[in-house]
């Protein structure tokens, strides 16, 4: 099979769903860097870095993107009926309560507004899946509108760490100049975290993030909270 070439229609999709803009209520969410942020262990833009490196290389950043490639390729080969055992297998990979109804929220808003405004028939077959994480939906929804697996997954990654650095500058705080500077700092592990992603399946995953696992639950907990994760 010929892989999938990204035109200029399919980049424009792409950029619209994974802006901060869509709506699928990213901005609410901190994944646990607001119960670090209290915690104090997440103070200035360097150590801001190293957080999200962490996460986007042996935590969710990775795990996401694998499950996003393993939805699209089952989308492409048809087999629609894995992707409720995949969807289920991604949600059981979440280490907390909260970070499991963060995933399910973002991928159950994501799927109206995209089958809403671009509708596919492999959009259809999810109707039905509950829950729904959010990698899973944008790999089905990437490989409906023959986007290429690769430009779908730097993409997902890129908006992942880019709404972790706005909760960051929130929390804090920090400068947008600064939230930027750790955005241009991340590309490296993006492409590094993508190219692992694209050589990986489920069965290679495992996570070695036990302080943002820490921290996602102190914040199910936690008194003051701007953020729902």
């Amino acid at each position: 099979m010929t892989p999938p070439l990204l035109t200029d229609t399919k980049l424009q999709r792409l950029l619209a769903w994974l802006s901060p803009a869509f709506p699928v209520g990213a901005y609410t969410y901190s994944h646990a860097l607001e119960a670090a942020v209290e915690a104090g262990v997440v103070t200035a833009a360097d150590e801001l870095a190293r957080w999200l490196d962490a996460v986007l290389c042996h935590g969710s950043g990775l795990a996401d993107a694998v499950f996003l490639g393993e939805a699209w390729r089952l989308t492409v080969a048809g087999e629609a009926a894995a992707l409720a055992p995949l969807a289920e297998r991604a949600s059981a990979f979440q280490p907390t309560a909260e970070l499991r109804l963060e995933t399910a929220q973002q991928g159950r808003a994501f799927l109206l507004a995209v089958g809403k405004a671009w509708p596919c028939p492999a959009l259809l077959g999810l109707e039905q899946v509950s829950p729904l994480p959010y990698p899973v939906v944008v790999g089905v929804a990437c490989a409906g509108h023959e986007i290429p697996l690769r430009w779908g997954t730097t993409s997902y990654l890129h908006a992942f760490a880019a709404n972790l650095i706005s909760a960051g500058v929130r929390l804090i705080p920090l400068g947008q100049s600064d939230g930027l500077a750790v955005l241009a700092r991340l590309e490296p592990t993006i492409g590094k975290v993508t190219e692992q992603a694209l050589e990986s399946g489920i069965d290679d995953l495992a996570t070695a993030v036990p302080m943002l696992d820490w921290y996602a639950m102190r914040h199910e907990t936690q008194y003051t909270r701007l953020f729902r994760s």
